[in-house]
């Protein structure tokens, strides 16, 4: 970010802003309801110097990238089934791996990193699960082999981007808005 204030903010100044304050929720710095009024705040912002008091109080995060945490994680099933809910940081990059198992991961209340993630989604003889926010825009670029995809998490909402990217092969894989078919508990 620059440090003439009076400029407009870019994504990438939002995003960076973003990444310091999911940092901050995950080091225990703020609570969530501090964090999500802070990464409002961010995404709303139109200047740089609306930005600077988001994180006059926190401790910098690397100006030249995000954290390893806010950039890339990877979650995994093998022989087994996970469930990942409620309130966690996901990740810009997240990879969801099922492996003669269930994986079911819930982004409904998760705390996204940015304005746009991707996930990619890869499962083999298993089920992959994804719940993403109501108000989420998806897209699906994977494919399926000998399974079934069903990606309806729609593309009209106006909060955040998410891509759905992988292979999946005798497997079945689900993006949803809402619990229709299948069960988080």
């Amino acid at each position: 970010m620059t440090d003439d204030t009076g400029l407009r903010a870019s994504d990438a100044d939002r995003d960076r802003v973003a990444a310091v304050l999911g940092e901050a929720l995950a080091s225990g710095r703020l609570t969530s309801v501090e964090h999500a009024d802070r990464l409002d705040a961010a995404y709303t912002a139109r200047t740089v110097g609306e930005l600077v008091p988001l994180t006059h109080d926190l401790p910098d995060v690397a100006a030249s990238r995000a954290p390893a945490a806010v950039e890339r994680q990877t979650i995994d099933s093998t022989f087994s089934k996970v469930i990942r809910k409620g309130r966690w940081v996901a990740s810009r990059h997240t990879r969801l791996s099922a492996r003669f198992g269930a994986l079911i991961v819930d982004l409904s209340q998760a705390v996204l990193p940015g304005r746009e993630i991707t996930i990619e989604a890869d499962a083999r003889f298993a089920k992959l699960i994804v719940r993403v926010p109501d108000d989420a825009r998806v897209i699906d670029e994977g494919g399926s082999m000998f399974g079934k995809r069903d990606v309806t998490g729609g593309s009209d909402g106006d909060g955040p981007l998410i891509r759905i990217v992988g292979r999946s092969m005798f497997a079945k894989v689900i993006v949803s808005r809402g619990v229709s078919d299948w069960n988080l508990r």
